[in-house]
């Protein structure tokens, strides 16, 4: 999938991510059904802010990034499903 550019642009010190698929297969090969499926807790940024006043934003466009389970509010842009949230309900850059 070619990577487009967003015509949004988050505020202040939110992120937009795009979270990682979800697994489809365990490691020993068991297929996981559709209701089993947990969030992925992963994704990689596509839209940064500028960040508050006296702190910029230290993530940038395309870090992987780790964060909570519970995190973020789920949108729709263009069709495409992402998270927008908080700087800092991110819990690492992978």
């Amino acid at each position: 999938m070619a990577k487009k550019q967003l015509n949004v642009t988050p505020l202040h010190d939110r992120v937009i991510v795009k979270p990682a698929p979800a697994e489809e297969k365990t490691a020993g090969g068991i297929i996981i059904p559709d209701t089993a499926k947990e969030k992925p807790q992963r994704g990689i940024i596509v839209a940064a802010g500028p960040g508050k006043k006296d702190e910029p934003v230290t993530v940038k466009i395309g870090d992987n990034v780790l964060y909570g389970k519970y995190s973020g509010t789920e949108i729709q842009i263009e069709g495409d499903d992402f998270l927008i949230m908080r700087e800092s309900d991110i819990l690492a850059i992978v």
